[in-house]
């Protein structure tokens, strides 16, 4: 089965004739003849695509680590200004939007809370609401479905550029249906169209969809990926490895004091649903422990729909403090805009999780914890599906 997406229909339509447009994309910005929507627009008939907007990586995901900003550019090709949307600004400003008619948004999220591009969407709302111009959300899948949520809840007074709402940290939301929330539910208040995409059902993971999975971001090679990213990203807010540096980032997970078999033994042991854990040695050629080899394991996806990747990493760091007391640690300040705060804290949404961690907790208990406010949001959430 193949989806129509919510850009195909759009560019079918007469949604965009005759108006100078915005759109914000980067490289998973395809049609489904991999033609990048960028080049759609250039050779529209009826429209003018006036600028680009790239968000976090840049327009051409080129920039491979994240909290690294992007420059503004030139297009050679296309003859259109290129700004970057994580720079001095992470909001479009008025002179950037200045001559615009319409803002496009069509960028792939992977299901995740703290995945920019989502908060990149809301800024362009604030923006275009500020500015008095329509916005365009154009809807694409879901990777990891739509049925399951999971994880703490963002805590309100926590916000940051990776939590700006207080949703779980798998949403089990498209975009567009983000981009409704958003803006009617969290009162951003814009000129807003969402086009939903046909043929897209809440219970299909992305290889149900027909399409090609295109980097979302320089670490998200497959999406595969996807599947354990809701829970390994936690791992950025500490000194073990989550794979960046290798061709497998947040699938593989490890640091230099542990042992790889002992260590998956006991993972294994604890008989999470859904995942093997399986022993393997790899050496980053960038990022944390950067040629020095790391001991851990690859995460293996048995059954996507009884696997709990947030639980799976919290369990995950609970070995990996248990293994080396005095080796692991939270990782220090500044992470993505955050000068003071723990950078865990800032992806868990508040220092609770760590707090748990810290007096022992065991995974399974701390995921009880969080179930109350992740069953509100589902019930908050309801109004602003788009799917069955």
């Amino acid at each position: 089965m193949s989806i129509a997406l919510g850009v195909e229909r759009l560019l079918a339509s007469s949604g965009l004739d005759h108006l100078r447009v915005g759109l914000v994309c980067n490289p998973a910005s395809v049609d489904r003849d991999l033609r990048h929507v960028a080049d759609r627009l250039a050779s529209h008939p009826r429209a003018r695509l006036a600028a680009i907007f790239g968000p976090q990586h840049g327009f051409r995901s080129d920039v491979q680590d994240n909290m690294i900003e992007t420059r503004h550019a030139q297009d050679e090709v296309r003859r259109v200004p290129v700004y970057s949307l994580y720079s001095e600004t992470r909001e479009p400003t008025a002179e950037m939007l200045a001559g615009l008619d319409v803002l496009v948004v069509d960028l792939q999220d992977v299901g995740v809370r703290i995945y920019t591009y989502i908060y990149t969407m809301a800024n362009c709302l604030k923006a275009a609401r500020a500015h008095g111009l329509r916005v365009i959300v154009c809807d694409r899948p879901n990777p990891i479905g739509g049925t399951q949520m999971e994880g703490p809840v963002l805590v309100p007074g926590h916000e940051s550029f990776v939590g700006m709402y207080p949703i779980p940290m798998r949403h089990g939301m498209t975009i567009g249906e983000l981009a409704r929330l958003f803006n009617e539910h969290f009162a951003i208040g814009a000129d807003l169209e969402v086009i939903a995409m046909d043929g897209w059902r809440r219970d299909m993971y992305f290889d149900a969809t027909g399409r090609t999975w295109i980097m979302s971001s320089p670490n998200i090679p497959t999406a595969d990926t996807t599947l354990v990213y809701p829970g390994t990203v936690l791992f950025e807010g500490t000194n073990v490895s989550e794979g960046r540096g290798t061709t497998r980032p947040f699938e593989l997970v490890g640091a230099p004091w542990v042992v790889a078999e002992r260590f998956c033994d006991g993972m294994n042991r604890r008989d999470l649903e859904g995942v093997f854990f399986r022993p393997v040695v790899f050496e980053p050629t960038f990022h944390k422990h950067a040629h020095q080899a790391c001991a851990g394991c690859q995460i293996h996806v048995l059954d996507r729909e009884t696997f709990r990747p947030v639980e799976a990493a919290v369990a995950l760091i609970e070995a990996f403090r248990t293994s080396g007391p005095a080796a692991f640690a939270w990782r220090d300040p500044p992470y993505e805009y955050e000068y003071h705060r723990v950078p865990f804290d800032v992806l868990a949404g508040s220092p609770t999780l760590r707090e748990q961690i810290e007096r022992g907790i065991r995974a399974e208990e701390i995921a009880r914890t969080w179930e109350p406010s992740v069953a509100a949001f589902a019930r908050l959430r309801e109004a602003y599906l788009l799917y069955e």
